[in-house]
């Protein structure tokens, strides 16, 4: 059996190809664009196609030599605040590599299984009459970011009605583990307190809102999900993954200082508060795990100690990856 992974560099693409290598026989190949450090212990199994994914013929041309049976796509702009500062590019980006990867599928008449990964996010506004989130709970996206999603959440949908490509969707819940880039809760107060045992800033810490609760589940039990939704998970039907337990923006951060070896003193920086703010949010995760048996395993304060000690490493070694806003002057 042979598996495409898009964004196969990335924090979730390099999970998911060291789960799939160690779990199945498979023949892996991927598609990167920058950096490949997350995957550099993992070159040698893997087959790569550096490629930018907007331009169809391109992803035609990485789908037909793959060949693949199972298609996991991954590469999108993930960071919902940057989607704040340029609205179109994450639309864009994250659109038409979806609607691409399922056109390229539909053309070549694969028997191709693809995975569609939308979010959270778009669920949006939710009340606390919406909780649990189920999958039938209404989508009220909030950001550009969550817009993209949904729209590629229906794409999934669409072409598996109009033209049998077996789409499974997900909407997976907030994700944490080693090698997510800043712009996510977890990573930015991590590499904050390294920087801070370093002694590369002073001991203080900024935050945003710290009353919010979030689902929060690890990395690596996400992409166990994501094999199982795509390999036993119905065509066209959409999947919650997440923990199922919600724990505040404060639960973390005292978690994460608990591991720190130095006092820190935190402040609040309304620069990182969002606009829109959804108080509570918690998965009913109860579909995926009745269709596959998928439970997730990895204890909270795990994940959390794997999320520091990985930016102490990053810290330590100089390899630093901008925030955001840097990568948004950069583009």
């Amino acid at each position: 059996m042979r598996a495409l992974i898009t964004g196969i560099s990335g924090f979730v693409g390099s999970h998911l190809a060291e789960y799939l290598l160690a779990h199945t026989d498979w023949q892996i190949s991927g598609t990167v664009y920058g950096r490949l450090d997350n995957i550099a212990h993992l070159r040698q199994r893997l087959a790569l196609f550096p490629a930018e994914l907007s331009h169809l013929d391109v992803v035609r041309f990485i789908v037909e030599e793959a060949q693949p049976d199972y298609l996991f796509h991954l590469a999108a702009q993930p960071i919902p605040s940057l989607s704040y500062h340029d609205p179109w590019f994450t639309l864009e980006n994250n659109i038409r590599s979806q609607l691409n990867m399922l056109e390229a599928v539909a053309q070549l008449g694969l028997a191709c299984r693809v995975l569609v990964v939308g979010s959270s996010e778009e669920y949006g506004a939710v009340s606390p009459a919406d909780l649990p989130i189920d999958e039938e709970t209404p989508l009220r996206p909030t950001s550009p970011y969550a817009v993209s999603k949904v729209t590629q959440d229906l794409l999934g949908l669409q072409y598996w009605l109009s033209r049998r490509v077996e789409a499974v969707r997900v909407r997976p819940f907030n994700h944490i583990g080693p090698r997510q880039r800043r712009g996510f809760v977890a990573p930015d107060f991590a590499s904050q307190i390294a920087e801070i045992e370093a002694g590369l800033r002073p001991p203080v810490m900024a935050v945003g809102e710290l009353n919010v609760a979030r689902d929060f589940s690890d990395v690596r039990d996400i992409v166990a999900g994501y094999h199982l939704a795509l390999t036993q998970g119905q065509a066209g039907e959409v999947y919650n993954l997440g923990a199922g337990q919600a724990r505040s923006v404060q639960e973390l951060l005292d978690t994460m200082i608990a591991f720190s070896s130095v006092p820190i003193e935190v402040t609040r920086d309304p620069d990182r508060v969002r606009t829109v703010e959804t108080p509570r949010i918690v998965a009913d995760c109860t579909r995926l795990r009745q269709q596959t048996g998928w439970t997730p395993g990895i204890p909270f304060h795990q994940s959390v100690a794997d999320v520091l000690d990985y930016w102490r490493d990053q810290v330590a070694s100089g390899a630093v990856d901008p925030t955001p806003a840097e990568l948004h002057v950069r583009r």
